[in-house]
């Protein structure tokens, strides 16, 4: 329990007077104050704050305790941990670190982290869980159910202490505080997280960028199957290529030889056609017929004188002598060309060979040049084939890994039925115990269910009227109670309960004193102490037999009547 509130502030107003049980700390309101003094600003809500900011809460820059005028002063409770009477002090200028006391270590300084750590040991004994591996619920999301901050909307619902406290923390405090396998809580949230990255990556893969980076697998399957086969076949290339060092040397050659062989092939060619004018020359070189000419003579009865007989043999003579030469030249000139297309024949064989040698050696090899080209080919379509390889695996991770979660969900669905099955008599003393403490605060008495649900553990409160904002305040003060009878049983939890004014925000006047009698009756009960803050008009606007609010109600008194009457003294932020 607490036993003593103080500061280091002169202005402070201690609270030194804690009992076991019900506490009331009362915001009341002084004679001849306004209406517009509402005693909203008298710190019920910091009391609340304190509690936390000693207890290794986060202290931002918009905490009170960083206000510069509280600053530098040091705020401290003195409690009860585990066995020990143990005093805890803290400043807003050193947040970090944080002084305790307690035997046998005496004051010692430690972390916030470090302290956190000692008090979710000493209250819930995480310490050693994590030590056996696990990852349980920390301290501060656990701690916030017994103390409850309207700051953080933690009058909502019951089952969450925070607004913002996301379904997996909840379920994991929850399934941990009723004694549950609250590694299924932790093995959904995993789910979840995967969920989300997923959610995100296909958002990103169907548009912009990033989709043109992934794609769809099945595209990307058959980009992936043509150019495997394409490297494939540039591997078996490359094994098979011979580098030949006067690859150039040779392909001139060839070149040399090919216009060598043309130029031979063209003259025989003219050569050719010589032959055959020649050949129709020498068949058309023939004789006159002399003797035709005398016998046309004689019978003309032209006597020709024998000098011009002479002159005719002559001229006979004459005459087949230059056919006779004509013949002998174009004999001797069709010979020479049949020679010189031997001779060219001759040589083209020996150019064809030489040529043909050079084309089977270059058909064979390869140059450099050529081989380092696939060489550089093979380097970027092995890259290119390793990119879409990856890129067909996120693909292909993206479109299954729903499956998965969806594989996972359903067994993690079978653990928790599993679990409530072998767990029922807690789960059942959480629902009786939430049943009871409402059946003796309304006529028709609420209830809380635990759904199994695909997304995890879901709880119910199903309350008459649970839409008015009383009744669903009521629902919280239900559950509480019903935690707090939990961890009386198991001996855990920090043994005192801390309930905000505004948890009775919206509530009849009747139920109030109800469920503050209630609270003190259960307190007593179990041996827990039950600290309610609260404005005075709201305390007394009934009354109730056997029971007196008076009794519990703390000496030190709050007001926001003036500047003085607030827990902190002063007036800041």
């Amino acid at each position: 329990m607490i036993h003593r509130i103080f500061s280091t502030l002169p202005s402070f107003k201690q609270i030194d007077n804690f009992k076991p049980g019900l506490n009331v700390l009362l915001a009341k309101k002084t004679e001849g104050a306004s209406s517009k003094q509402t005693r909203n600003r008298a710190g019920k809500s910091s009391f609340v704050e304190l509690v936390h900011f000693l207890t290794g809460s986060e202290s931002g820059p918009d905490s009170i305790f960083r206000a510069p005028e509280v600053a530098e002063h040091t705020f401290g409770m003195d409690f009860d941990l585990g066995n020990a009477r143990t005093v805890v002090e803290r400043s807003g200028s050193a947040k970090a670190k944080i002084y305790v006391t307690a035997p046998p270590a005496g004051k010692v300084k430690v972390s916030a982290t470090d302290w956190c750590s000692e008090l979710g040991e000493s209250m819930f004994g995480l310490g050693s869980l994590e030590a056996a591996g696990s990852k349980p619920p920390s301290f501060r999301s656990l701690f916030a159910y017994f103390a409850r901050r309207q700051a953080s909307g933690a009058f909502m619902t019951p089952e969450k202490q925070a607004t913002m406290q996301g379904t997996g923390d909840m379920q994991l405090a929850l399934m941990f505080l009723l004694g549950l396998d609250w590694q299924i809580a932790r093995d959904w949230q995993g789910v979840r997280d995967r969920e989300s990255v997923l959610k995100e990556l296909k958002k990103a893969a169907g548009t912009g960028a990033f989709g043109s980076i992934i794609g769809k697998a099945a595209d990307l399957r058959t980009q992936l199957t043509l150019q495997e086969a394409r490297l494939k076949k540039l591997y078996s290339q490359i094994e098979g290529f011979q580098v030949l060092p006067e690859y150039r040397e040779l392909e001139i050659e060839s070149a040399k030889l090919t216009r060598q062989l043309n130029e031979l092939a063209n003259a025989n060619t003219i050569d050719f056609a010589a032959i055959r004018d020649l050949g129709g020359a020498l068949a058309s070189e023939i004789p006159p017929e002399l003797e035709d000419l005398q016998a046309v003579y004689l019978e003309a009865g032209v006597a020709l004188p024998g000098l011009v007989k002479r002159r005719y043999e002559d001229v006979k003579s004459f005459h087949e002598s230059v056919v006779r030469n004509r013949k002998d030249y174009l004999s001797s000139e069709l010979e020479a060309a049949k020679l010189r297309i031997d001779l060219r024949d001759s040589q083209k064989a020996k150019l064809d060979q030489r040529r043909g040698e050079i084309l089977g050696i270059l058909k064979s090899h390869g140059a450099l040049e050529q081989f380092l080209k696939l060489q550089g080919e093979l380097g970027r379509l092995e890259s290119e084939v390793k990119s879409l390889q990856q890129r067909f695996e996120s693909a292909e991770q993206l479109e299954g890994t729903k499956n998965e979660l969806e594989i996972e969900r359903n067994r993690l669905t079978i653990r928790l039925r599993r679990d409530f099955s072998e767990q029922k008599e807690r789960l059942a003393d959480a629902i009786v115990a939430f049943e009871e403490t409402s059946q003796r605060l309304y006529e028709s008495a609420g209830s809380m269910t635990v759904d199994e649900t695909s997304n995890g553990p879901m709880f119910k409160f199903p309350m008459q009227g649970e839409r008015s904002k009383g009744i669903k305040n009521m629902q919280i003060f239900c559950f509480d109670m019903m935690l707090m009878r939990l961890c009386a049983e198991r001996q855990r939890g920090p043994k005192f309960l801390i309930h905000d004014s505004h948890l009775f925000d919206g509530v009849d006047g009747r139920q109030v004193i109800s469920a503050l009698r209630l609270g003190a009756e259960i307190s007593k009960e179990l041996g827990f102490q039950y600290i309610v803050t609260m404005n005075e008009d709201d305390a007394f606007k009934e009354t109730i037999e056997g029971f007196d609010l008076n009794d519990h109600v703390l000496l030190t008194h709050l007001t926001d009547a003036t500047d003085d009457g607030g827990l902190f003294g002063i007036r800041f932020g």
